[in-house]
């Protein structure tokens, strides 16, 4: 089954359901309708929707068909378990945002470096810091670390626009998976200068490693966040 014609079915759908077409207590257009719309066979149509079940957008309900049960936030959420960028994130929540890049150098990995990222002492890589600003607010410090092998010809300019696009769309490399983790931190000085953090002491700090189709981790990032900016959701399916 060519995985292409199965994600862009998967993510035509869903983003249907984002964009309300296919709102919360509806049903999504039948598996026969579905397959003529898209010139596919049924496992393909049953994939994506799987993968809509799993991400809890979608439950099939037997003998009636796939109804959405995935409700929009009420407030600007942003997604812990998906690979979506931080302007995919704003768009959704229909917020207005804009990057500043601050640093950007290649450089070589050190000890301190290797220790934080998880990279091979010796790796020539791009650090970028930059201030992701939503709503004319600055709200995330955003610290990557990329291998400079994965992004040839990345500048400060797509920086400021979308580096995963520029990987995705220029590079042709899909970006398949995304380890998060996520603590609370004393502010540091940086963070109450460029955050504005006010009567906050601490930031939300969001530590991700991501990988390629290959299985390469090429990116390594900290986002310290304004704790009163955001919610983080994740959605899970019980199993069984």
């Amino acid at each position: 089954m060519p995985t292409e014609k199965f994600t862009n079915i998967y993510k035509v759908l869903k983003d249907r359901i984002l964009s309300g077409e296919y709102p919360n207590g509806t049903y999504i257009p039948s598996e026969h309708t579905l397959i003529e719309e898209f010139s596919c066979s049924r496992n393909t149509v049953r994939r994506a929707i799987s993968q809509l079940a799993d991400e809890g957008f979608v439950q099939s309900m037997r003998g009636k068909g796939v109804i959405v049960i995935w409700v929009r936030p009420v407030q600007s959420e942003f997604a812990f378990s998906d690979v979506e960028t931080l302007r995919e994130a704003a768009a959704r929540n229909n917020l207005s945002y804009e990057t500043k890049v601050r640093v950007f150098l290649e450089t070589e990995v050190d000890q301190r470096i290797a220790r934080r990222t998880g990279f091979p002492v010796g790796e020539k890589v791009v650090y970028l810091q930059r201030i992701r600003i939503i709503d004319n607010i600055p709200m995330i410090i955003d610290n990557n670390w990329f291998l400079a092998s994965s992004v040839p010809g990345l500048t400060k300019e797509i920086a400021e626009s979308s580096v995963y696009e520029y990987i995705e769309n220029v590079l042709g490399v899909r970006i398949l998976t995304t380890l998060r983790r996520l603590t609370v931190e004393k502010r540091t000085e940086a963070d109450e200068k460029i955050l504005k953090m006010n009567d906050y002491d601490c930031v939300a700090v969001v530590s991700s490693k991501t990988y390629d189709m290959n299985g390469l981790m090429f990116e390594y990032t900290e986002s310290r966040h304004r704790p009163d900016k955001f919610i983080f959701y994740s959605q899970a399916r019980r199993k069984g």
